[in-house]
């Protein structure tokens, strides 16, 4: 079986899908550590206010696909420079962390904390709502007395971060280098559309969906950054070739800090979101507006499946949960297959 055949047969739940009118499209690609790839698109990159198909070059708003493309990656990077350790604490990027409390929790928490969120802060704060001025919402992040809880999945975590790579590197997120396919500033023409967004009173398109990454400027260490499949799947074939990241660095995303999580990725257990064929081997991670990244190291293969479920409205069950599992499973079963055959 070829890879186009394998592809095109394992994006039927995505085709149901759409079909139902659970989603209006997708993208599902699949990539080799020998660079060997497929890819299969079909639906519609928008479809109000009026309808445009999908294609391959379509740019998706990636959401928290950013954690891992870029901000989880950018931090390891800087470490492998010796510019940061990965247990050194925020502080050694942000001084003025919580500056008015020097016994601060906040001011203890390290890049790793942070990286596999393992720290006590909130999953999620309507940031928006405070204002829109970005430097003034960055000064409240790091000066708010936050909320204390048991450890959970937290966009203030990777917040923390977007804001100690700006401090470390003197550019702002927005400014980054990117490699090819990905970008902070899309062509709305090009892109996927999300949500039809009450607070902006519009449907969003080339635009990051996220309302506090909107709020603080188009780009955050938690959401912002937009890209193609083919963006995705370059990148999860650097990680399976090794040619992006250090042997220490790789072993970092691939080693648990706690019972799901390694720095910055989520790795497998029974039940999640990539489906349970995968192997014990497996990171993944997802995004709100329908996107996900997974790469098996045993198999050494990895697979996205991009969608725009939010669009025209995130407030419907679009089903992406059992459809990434599904994907997942068929992916992996028609992989095998393959490889017996």
């Amino acid at each position: 079986m070829s890879l186009t055949h394998l592809i095109e047969q394992a994006f039927a739940p995505a085709a149901a899908a759409i079909g139902d009118g659970n989603i209006p499209g997708a993208a599902l690609g699949l990539v080799t550590a020998d660079g060997a790839r497929a890819v299969h698109w079909q639906g519609a990159a928008q479809i109000e206010p009026e309808r445009q198909p999908m294609a391959r070059e379509t740019v998706f708003d990636l959401a928290s696909l950013t954690k891992v493309i870029f901000t989880t990656t950018r931090i390891l990077h800087l470490v492998e420079q010796g510019r940061i350790g990965l247990d050194d604490p925020l502080t050694t990027a942000i001084p003025d962390l919580r500056q008015y409390d020097m016994n601060a929790a906040e001011r203890c928490l390290t890049f790793r904390q942070c990286l596999a969120h393992q720290t006590h802060l909130p999953a999620v704060e309507p940031l928006y709502t405070y204002g829109q001025d970005p430097n003034t919402l960055r000064a409240f992040i790091l000066q708010r007395v936050w909320r204390s809880g048991p450890p959970v999945y937290s966009d203030i975590n990777f917040m923390l971060l977007g804001i100690a790579i700006e401090r470390i590197t003197g550019e702002p997120l927005i400014e980054q280098p990117l490699p090819a396919g990905f970008t902070f500033r899309p062509d709305p023409s090009q892109c996927a559309a999300t949500e039809r967004c009450t607070w902006r009173g519009r449907v969003i398109r080339g635009e990051v969906h996220d309302e506090n990454a909107f709020a603080l400027g188009g780009a955050s260490g938690h959401a912002g950054l937009f890209g193609t499949i083919d963006a995705v799947l370059d990148f999860a074939l650097s990680v399976l070739d090794g040619s992006d990241l250090s042997a220490q660095s790789l072993k970092a995303i691939r080693t648990r800090e706690s019972e799901k999580r390694t720095v910055g990725w989520e790795g497998f257990y029974a039940g999640w979101h990539g489906g349970d064929a995968c192997s014990p081997a497996t990171i993944g991670h997802t995004g709100f507006t329908g996107t996900g990244l997974w790469i098996d190291f045993d198999r050494k293969m990895a697979w996205s499946l991009l969608t725009n479920r939010v669009h025209p409205s995130r407030h419907k069950d679009s089903g992406i949960v059992a459809l990434r599992r599904a994907t997942g499973e068929q992916v992996v079963t028609l992989f095998d297959a393959r490889v017996r055959s």
